[in-house]
Order: structure tokens, then C-alpha cells, then sequence
């Protein structure tokens, strides 16, 4: 048994081709969110590796996932860089971090439900929505520099989507910005300076951040999704593996190794961290469960972040390209929202459910602004914060979120 455990651990060419090809499911996702939010690419392929190999680390080595960054945060590190500046926002990507420690440590004492029942559906439906939907224009605007691009974009994204299958099915995204940028060459608008100016061999663009009360009291609300979102991945993981990663090493680790990973990705200028539900659809279709093939990925990851060429490239992706692809992606994290309320049976007949929705997507979508002095809060933090506290004071109790993945 011994021998065996030890064969699957080697770093052999095998397990090296494997876990690059896990890195591949995981790649595009992974650079395309710092590309929008304003930040190098290779930090985040950077923080990814680091944050994968301290999440295993912490987790035993028991759990096969690759972190990545995470979607949810798109449209408050925008909004946020707008108000606080990129390097205050990072200090509350840094808090984001604790929180989800914060909540590792009320799991370990309370239990997960818990936690199900501060962020019922009611609550963390809209909230999700309102992520998918508040950077709606930001999509539009960025597509409309090149329709012909971002329409190829998209229609390539989709057809993946709807009728791949295998690995290329995992792949939308990638796929969906390789033919854009095929389109983009033939079409002569692909601008080379960036690669040219690259060096071969180089640390990523890393930016310190500075403390600011607003940036962490805007970010910190929109945690709640993730969270939950987490959950789910590690009932889905676990039941593709056929372990319980729930009981052991514990949800609990999970969750703090997703924070610390998050609060380190903040310290280096990255983007926060999530389990990649695309390495799991890999893992499922592979069948390779085995943890240390993920952690090949994550140092694959950083050597990635190390050659500057590859930044260089990333850089000459076109707007059109991304805008194409936002235009279904955001779509469809508004769509994962309404799933969450429909997953969960919420009853929308009922007053109490439908005061509580509507109250948080106008609040997320309208811009509501609450200050006192220097400290603000607003958009989709503001939106989870009014949520959480109208499902506690409104008679009656919400559905809680599905979560078994």
C-alpha cells in the first residue's frame, strides 16, 4: 500500500502531464479576472500556486482541488478600485481572507448549519445575482469596441457550453478567447508591443496594499456568496472522490486554507482565491482523485507567473475579446443565483421571501449608499448586510442553501 501511495507521488512525467493538463482547465478562468479588473495576470497565476499549495498544506494534503480566482469578485474589486484605489482595495481582499477564517473558526464551534442558517437562499440568491448583473454595462461597453470580435467570442463560448464534450467542455472560457484572438489576428487589431517589451524571466507586477477602512468594510459583505459557494464545491469534490472532506480533514480547513489563500493573494496584489469547480468536472471525468497531481498544477502555475512573455501575451488579448466572454459569463453568475432560490425550494409566493429579494437586488443594483463620517458602506455589500438582517428580524425562517453540490 505504501509502495503505491508512493508511485502516485512521484514527480513523474506522467503525473507532470497531468497536472499541467489540470492547469489548462483551470488557466483561462484564472487570468481572465485579473485582466478585468485591472491587475497582471501573472500575480494571479502567482497567487493561485501559492494559495493551492498552502491550501493543501493546511487541508493534510487530503483534498485534490486547485484554487483559482474567483469570478464573485470581479465587479466589487471594480467598484472598489474606483472609490478606494487598487491598493486599498487589496487590504480588503486581505480581510476577505479573515472572514472566511472567521467562519472556519464558528464551523469548528457551531457546526455548519450554523453558518446555513445566517445565509439562507432569500439572501444568498440576490446576492449572487446582483454580482452577475452589476458589471452588465461594463460588458456591453467592453464588447462594443469590436462587435465581430466579442460575438465570435461569445458564440464560441457557447457552443462549448451546450454541445462539447469531455475536457473541451470544461474549457468555454479558453475557448472562447482563443478563437476571439484568432479572429482578432486575421482581423488586424492584435497590438504586439506588450509581448515585444516582455522580459523572458521576471517576477510578476506585484503590488503592496494599504490599510483602508472603506475598501474592507465594501468588501468584506460580499464573502457571503463565496462561502457558501465553497461549501457546495466541497460536497462535490468529496462525492466524486467518494471521501467526506466535510468530517475529514474538516470543513473547517477547508475554509481557513481558502482565507489564508485569499488574504495572501491580497498581500501580493492578487485577486481572492476559490475552489475551481472546472478541476472538479476534470477530476470527474478523469477519474484522477489524487491530490499531489494538484499541487504539480499549482507549481506549474507559478513557473507560468515567472515567464514574462507569457504576462506579454496575456496583455494583447483585446477588450472585445473579454467584453464577448463577460457578456455570457455574468449572465450566467446572475443565472447561478436564481438556481440557488429555485434549488432550495424558496416559496416566492410567500411576502416575507419576496420583501427580502426585492429589497436586496434594488439595493445591489441601485447604488444604495450608507455613511457616517469616513466609513460607507455600499452595492453588494450593502445589499448582503440588508439581507442578512431582514432575515433575522422578519418573522417567519427562510430556506437554507443547497449546498451538496
Amino acid at each position: 500500500m505504501d509502495s503505491i501511495r508512493n508511485n502516485q507521488n512521484q514527480l513523474s512525467p506522467k503525473n507532470v502531464v497531468l497536472g499541467v493538463q489540470f492547469l489548462f482547465v483551470a488557466f483561462g478562468a484564472t487570468v481572465l479576472v485579473p485582466l478585468l479588473v485591472g491587475i497582471d495576470p501573472a500575480v494571479a497565476l502567482f497567487t493561485a500556486g501559492i494559495g493551492t499549495l498552502l491550501f493543501h498544506l493546511i487541508t493534510k494534503g487530503m483534498v485534490p482541488v486547485f484554487l483559482g480566482s474567483s469570478f464573485a469578485f470581479i465587479a466589487p474589486i471594480i467598484e472598489s478600485t474606483r472609490l478606494y484605489g487598487l491598493p486599498g482595495t487589496f487590504s480588503g481582499i486581505i480581510a476577505v481572507g479573515v472572514v472566511y477564517t472567521i467562519v472556519s473558526a464558528l464551523v469548528k464551534l457551531r457546526g455548519l448549519t450554523f453558518v446555513e442558517r445566517l445565509f439562507p437562499a432569500t439572501v444568498v440568491g440576490p446576492v449572487i445575482m446582483i454580482i452577475g448583473l452589476s458589471l452588465a454595462s461594463s460588458a456591453v461597453d467592453m464588447a462594443k469596441t469590436n462587435w465581430v470580435i466579442a460575438s465570435c467570442s461569445l458564440i464560441a463560448a457557447i457552443v462549448v457550453v451546450i454541445f462539447a464534450k469531455g475536457m473541451i467542455k470544461l474549457i468555454p472560457i479558453f475557448v472562447g478567447i482563443v478563437v476571439g484572438y484568432i479572429v482578432g489576428l486575421v482581423m488586424g487589431v492584435i497590438d504586439f508591443t506588450p509581448i515585444k517589451e516582455a522580459s523572458w524571466l521576471g517576477l510578476p507586477a506585484f503590488t503592496a496594499p494599504q490599510f483602508s477602512w472603506g475598501a474592507i468594510t465594501y468588501m468584506i459583505p460580499v464573502a457571503i456568496a463565496p462561502i457558501i459557494e465553497h461549501v457546495g464545491d466541497m460536497y462535490a469534490i468529496g462525492g466524486v472522490a467518494e471521501k467526506n472532506f466535510i468530517e475529514k480533514p474538516g470543513l473547517h480547513r477547508t475554509l481557513l486554507g481558502d482565507g489564508i489563500a485569499s488574504s495572501l493573494a491580497g498581500c501580493f496584489g492578487g485577486v481572492p482565491n476559490t475552489t475551481y469547480s472546472e478541476v472538479t468536472g476534470a477530476i470527474s471525468l478523469t477519474k484522477i482523485t489524487n491530490p499531489f497531481i494538484l499541487r504539480i498544477s499549482a507549481i506549474t502555475a507559478i513557473v507560468f507567473s515567472l515567464i514574462g512573455k507569457v504576462s506579454g501575451f496575456l496583455k494583447t488579448i483585446p477588450q472585445s475579446v473579454l467584453g464577448g466572454i463577460m457578456l455570457l459569463l455574468f449572465g450566467l453568475i446572475a443565472s447561478i443565483g436564481i438556481k440557488t432560490l429555485i434549488d432550495s425550494k424558496t416559496d416566492m409566493s410567500k411576502t416575507r421571501n419576496q420583501v427580502i429579494v426585492s429589497i436586496v437586488l434594488t439595493v445591489g443594483i441601485g447604488g444604495a449608499v450608507v455613511s457616517w463620517g469616513k466609513f460607507s458602506l455600499a452595492g453588494i455589500g450593502l445589499a448582503a448586510v440588508v439581507g442578512i438582517l431582514l432575515n433575522l428580524i422578519l418573522p417567519g425562517e427562510s430556506k437554507q442553501v443547497h449546498v451538496e453540490g
